[in-house]
């Protein structure tokens, strides 16, 4: 049984940073390309970066610069670390892994960011 397991969610102020963390079980982790996913209430959920098992890495512009996407293979773990962060970054947002055709989502960790 695959799960994913995301942490580092929170409330921080606008210009601040947050770290979350997605850990993996059940799943052939190293060969699985690894991307979070974020949804904003009355939007639909959408990519925020994303890591292939080779390490390349991709981000929408609305990020780009911002925030930077790892993964851990040994543990297992792929982290979002987000910089200056703005309101608009506010939703939940969820880890996802891809291997082959099948694809898995975290059960999502909220991010509010507000003064």
């Amino acid at each position: 049984q695959v799960q994913l397991v995301e942490s580092g969610g929170g409330l921080v102020q606008p210009g601040g940073s947050l770290r979350l963390s997605c850990t993996a079980s059940g799943i052939l982790f190293s060969i699985s390309s690894m991307g979070w996913y974020r949804q904003a209430p009355g939007k639909q959920r959408e990519l925020v970066a994303r890591i292939t098992s080779g390490g390349n890495t991709n981000y929408p512009d609305s990020v780009k610069g911002r925030f930077t996407i790892s993964r851990d293979n040994a543990e297992k773990m792929v982290m979002l670390q987000m910089n200056s962060l703005k309101p608009d970054d506010t939703a939940v947002y969820y880890c996802n892994a891809l291997l082959g055709s099948m694809m898995y989502w975290g059960q999502g960790t909220q991010v509010t960011v507000s003064s």
